[in-house]
């Protein structure tokens, strides 16, 4: 009944889709059949399910594959129609020469997160309007007073057209009209800031609550400050507790009690070690690509967990990032590289799997993953109509591994899929998406204590956004956006488990 609850909510999704679209033509149309090719896998896959029919792990990645494809081509298709011109003129649909009200900037300043997120508070906190004259003389204004005519001057009709200046805390909101390209227009107030006052101040081109470009402007020492000395011990404080609960899952699955027989601790090594290399994979693939994207990262904050080793890691962006392509870019690497890696440890696993291979698992064991056990029945066969099954070591690293890689890509906060959703959303959506997850975490945790502990995780160290990019109106291309929608499927199919009827029909117990 859910699932076909599920099943109609989308339809309906789309219908409701169909009718915004109408109204704007053939660019409307294609935008809708963008959303369109990006639901078939799943609409096929569920209503399918709903009737008894059941698709294959293969089948569902060959569907997912190919919407991928025509999403890319259905966005090419829609800039040669002139998409770039239509931004545009939303842009100065949104934007108008007339003085906002003063509720366009209302909330209050979260002071929990004013250290990760200033540009954020500024657009978001109630703060009195000023005419441009009357905010050089401001003593709110803590830029000085020559600064703050200096950066009122980078300005023109060209590029943005200030109509406001609004203090903030350590910088200055200018309200006014979006008149170039976002990242051409950025790229030439930088320019032309450093020229009158050097290497000083850094630009944001944001959006306010009411959707209007706004520009804020820092001083550069309001930038995200390096972990101090007692930050990177506790980061070591954590490396060896995870090294501790890596020997412990090893432990228990060797039936090894390390805690009354600690001389047996070796034979937990070589697993141990296992469970570290999938870490060490996924962190290495965000600071390859943080490396490439000149970005700096903080040391990482590994995550002990009795249950699975370890839920990954924390590590902050220590860099204002140029636009939300690089903040895609550093999220998905790392969950791209850790999941690959898995996976090929998964598969290796399953296929070196013989009987009298080192574990003995429960069947139930493969019906707690829609991606483990359509993969193991096809590799394994016949083998999971038995009460246990011999798997091969690499089967249960790879599984831990696709966990974790899972794990950390929910759409949540700071995790890696919350800073996936803020890139190519936006801020708002993942904002709702946050609350959204925590909601489902918290059911989730009735049936699975390990949801909980994940959940009071996520709600209190990453619950916060990922701090606004220099320019956050440019959003990334249909390709990133495909890969995000690829790795948000594969993660539902990795945490949820297989019902019994369907892992019946399956052979699976």
């Amino acid at each position: 009944m859910v699932t076909l609850l599920i099943f109609l909510a989308a339809i309906a999704l789309l219908a409701w889709g169909f009718n915004r679209a109408r109204p704007y033509g053939k660019v409307g149309i294609f935008a809708w059949l963008q959303s369109v090719v990006l639901m078939v896998p799943w609409l096929l896959f569920f209503g399918l399910f709903t009737i008894g029919v059941y698709i294959n792990l293969a089948g569902v990645l060959f569907l997912v594959v190919l919407s991928s494809g025509l999403y890319i081509y259905l966005g090419r298709r829609l800039r040669e129609m002139g998409q770039d011109e239509l931004a545009t003129r939303r842009i100065a649909k949104l934007v108008n020469t007339d003085t906002p009200d003063s509720e366009a900037l209302e909330g209050t300043v979260d002071k929990t997160v004013s250290n990760h997120a200033p540009v954020e508070a500024a657009t978001s906190s109630n703060v009195e309007r000023i005419s441009p004259e009357e905010a050089g003389s401001s003593e709110e204004v803590r830029i000085p007073t020559a600064d703050l005519t200096a950066l009122e001057g980078i300005f023109g009709i060209d590029t943005f057209f200030r109509t406001e200046t609004v203090p903030y805390n350590q910088g200055v909101i200018f309200r006014g009209n979006l008149r170039g390209q976002p990242e051409e227009t950025l790229e030439k107030l930088q320019a032309s800031a450093e020229e009158r006052l050097g290497d000083t101040y850094r630009l944001f081109l944001i959006q306010d609550p009411g959707n209007k470009p706004v520009i804020v402007v820092f001083p550069k020492s309001a930038d995200p400050k390096p972990l101090t000395p007692l930050q990177k011990g506790l980061a070591v404080v954590f490396g060896l507790a995870t090294l501790l609960t890596c020997l412990e899952v090893s432990g228990i699955l060797l039936q090894i009690d390390l805690l009354t027989t600690p001389e047996k601790w070796r034979s937990a090594i070589p697993f141990a070690l296992g469970i570290l290399a999938i870490l060490v994979v996924h962190e290495m693939g965000h600071r390859v690509m943080a490396q490439r994207r000149v970005v700096k990262l903080s040391w990482p904050f590994f995550l002990p967990a009795w249950e699975i080793g370890s839920f990954g890691s924390l590590t902050r962006i220590e860099s204002i990032l140029p636009d939300r392509k690089t903040l895609f870019d550093i999220a998905f690497a790392g969950p791209a590289a850790g999941g690959l890696f898995s996976f090929g440890m998964l598969l290796l696993g399953l296929v070196l799997s013989h009987p009298g291979s080192q574990f003995q698992l429960p069947v139930e064991f493969f019906q707690g993953s829609v991606l483990v056990g359509t993969l193991a029945k096809v590799v394994l066969g016949s083998a999971l109509s038995e009460s246990l099954v011999d798997v091969h070591p690499l089967t249960i690293l790879g599984w831990l591994g696709l966990v974790i890689t899972a794990l950390n890509l929910l759409p949540a906060g700071q995790l890696d899929g919350g800073r996936i959703v803020q890139a190519i959303y936006g801020r708002k959506t993942a904002g709702r998406a946050t609350v959204i997850t925590l909601v489902l975490l918290a059911i989730a945790s009735l049936a699975n204590p390990l949801a909980l502990y994940w959940a009071a995780l996520v709600l209190f160290l990453q619950r916060n956004l990922e701090r606004p990019a220099q320019n956050e109106l440019t959003e990334p291309d249909d390709a990133r956006a495909a890969l995000g929608l690829l790795a948000l499927f594969l993660t539902l199919a990795t945490l949820i488990p297989l019902t019994p009827s369907l892992a019946g029909r399956l052979g699976i117990g």
